[in-house]
């Protein structure tokens, strides 16, 4: 068949997934099963593949899925955790005494704090814990829903402890294993974690430009759209503490992604960038000089406003010291420290326990392998929520309580995740079958590279944003597109490294306009039938990112790096 074939039954799947979701508003525990079948129909009528190979392919991506479940059930716990203990409650009010500015609030909360919770939990859960926050500060809740939104983007990039990159680029391991061993890899690579580390360090750099423009354009928004002389200038009053933000956290994700690796660009540079900044803001440092803030609730139109009723700060009471309220997030910190730093023996321990099961049903490229005290859901989360008790002298009761609720909210993205991992991995396994035709996200890439040529490192960030659109997760965009993308890297002579770093950029980007974080962050706050309208505002600071990223693909890959691997 031909290669135009092979890459539009490829997309397939994926188009059945958009349509289903977009146009026909289904939620994604139904249409990535569908997906799912598609995908298995197609594996086995068009590509040949042994029915058992589907079959093994379904199961061992059911095993990989635990992973990720692990990792939410976890973020899921530990925040309950601080909810029932009222250590959220305190560090609610603690941001909400620094400043009345709404503007600043919005640098401290969507911004830093977001992206701390991105690199600590990730999948949906900085705009759910986020947006209520700000709701409660005095914020509509259309306003806070997207700041949210918008702002919860570069540190997707490596979010979840850096589970992004290196469990959303696993399937190209046997590929870089490949050019290693062929001697097409440099010796720079040693490894496939190797080849990880240096995309994150591309993806650190193409966030740069984002990194300091949407701050200050979300601000300006923000006063534009909800505030009572619908101003962009007013926004532009707070450039100083925004650019300050910036600045602190781009330092510190640079820092800590050429330094210390891709686990914690996003959590360490939005703990430390928030740190500095709350010493700025006590210190009356880049303060705008006037305090911006909406205007009378009567006044707001009646879309802003969530089921949810608006407190005032004065409805929030403290419960414990804004230490001891911190101390579950500080304990955190120190434990991904040590047990991710490879010059500390704590590293090898966590690693040395795996569970793992090779050649499922017979076919030995197929198999799944956990380690569970690696994974930040058990250490140091889950960990973590259980010394929430004497810690914040919570009872075990109340305890109970955040657990029965963290597994009683892993049901929906379970079912939705199973199938798109599943989905995954037949497209990963595609690559064995009886006609010799090349897998499924080759074929994608060797009609792409026909159809588009060189001009492919512009559009390169927007398959990734398309993946976390319609999956809901950069995670499972990267689980898609990887392969892809590093194959119409090679059938266009690209720089491997850049173009799937574009890949990686372009699932965070995506974040922004992803159906599963608009539906679950617009729940938490009580709005309904506004995910049409959240998308379409929200499309906006998309383009910009996907432009200036697409830009610096073409200058990277053609005028100052074209012979890079």
């Amino acid at each position: 068949m031909s290669v135009g074939f092979l890459g539009v039954a490829a997309c397939a799947p994926i188009l059945l997934a958009l349509v289903l979701m977009v146009w026909l508003h289904w939620p994604a525990t139904r249409a990535m099963p569908m997906a799912w079948a598609a995908c298995a129909l197609i594996a086995l009528v068009v590509w040949k593949m042994p029915l058992g190979f589907i079959l093994a392919a379904t199961l061992g991506g059911f095993g990989n899925t635990l992973n990720i479940l692990i990792i939410i059930l976890g973020a899921i716990v530990l925040l309950f955790s601080l909810r029932e203990s009222g250590g959220m409650e305190t560090i609610k009010q603690g941001i909400g005494n620094l400043s009345d500015d709404k503007r600043v609030q919005i640098i401290l909360i969507a911004f830093l704090f977001s992206a701390f919770l991105e690199g600590a939990a990730g999948f949906g859960t900085p705009a759910a814990i986020a947006a209520p926050l700000m709701i409660n500060l005095g914020f509509p809740a259309l306003a806070a829903v997207m700041a949210c939104l918008i702002l919860n983007s570069f540190s997707v990039t490596f979010g979840v402890i850096g589970a992004v990159v290196w469990f959303g680029l696993k399937n190209l391991t046997p590929l870089i294993d490949g050019a290693i061993s062929q001697g097409v890899a440099p010796a720079s690579i040693p490894n496939a974690w190797g080849f990880f580390e240096l995309v994150g360090r591309w993806g650190a750099v193409l966030n740069i430009a984002p990194i300091f423009v949407l701050p200050l354009f979300v601000l300006c928004f923000v006063t534009r759209y909800f505030g009572v002389n619908r101003s962009w200038r007013e926004g532009l009053g707070a450039w100083k503490i925004s650019l300050f933000a910036s600045t602190c956290f781009a330092l510190a994700y640079l820092f800590f992604a050429f330094v210390l690796g891709i686990e914690f660009p996003s959590l360490m540079g939005g703990l430390i960038a928030l740190a500095m900044v709350v010493f700025a803001i006590r210190k009356q440092w880049f303060i705008p000089p006037e305090t911006w803030s909406f205007g009378p609730k009567e006044q707001w139109e009646a879309h802003w406003i969530g089921s949810i009723e608006v407190q005032s700060e004065n409805h929030v009471h403290a419960t414990m010291s804004q230490a001891r309220a911190w101390m579950p997030y500080v304990l955190i910190g120190l434990l991904l420290l040590l047990t991710r730093l490879s010059s500390l023996p704590f590293k090898s321990w966590v690693m040395g326990v795996d569970i793992s099961v090779s050649a499922i049903l017979g076919y030995e490229s197929v198999q799944f392998s956990i380690k569970p005290l690696y994974l930040p859901g058990i250490m140091p989360f889950m960990l973590v929520a259980l010394l929430i008790v004497p810690l914040h002298g919570m009872s075990w009761k109340k305890a109970g309580v955040a657990w029965a609720d963290a597994f009683r909210r892993i049901k929906g993205p379970a079912i939705a995740l199973l199938f798109a991992v599943a989905l995954v991995e037949i497209f990963k396994q595609s690559a064995h079958n009886a006609m010799g035709y090349p897998s499924m996200p080759l074929s994608m890439a060797k009609a792409t590279a026909d159809l588009v040529g060189g001009a492919w490192p512009f559009f390169a960030s927007f398959i990734g944003a398309l993946g976390a659109f319609i999956t809901g997760s950069n995670t499972v965009s990267n689980l898609l597109f990887s392969e892809f993308q590093y194959g119409l890297a090679e059938q266009l002579h690209l720089s491997r490294q850049i173009i799937v770093a574009l890949q990686l950029v372009g699932g965070s980007m995506g974040n922004m306009v992803c159906i599963h974080n608009i539906v679950a962050a617009s729940a938490v706050v009580g709005l309904s039938g506004m995910e049409g309208a959240i998308i379409k505002r929200n499309v906006v600071p998309m383009l910009i990112y996907g432009l200036s990223v697409g830009c610096l693909g073409m200058l990277f890959c053609y005028v100052l790096f074209p012979a890079i691997f």
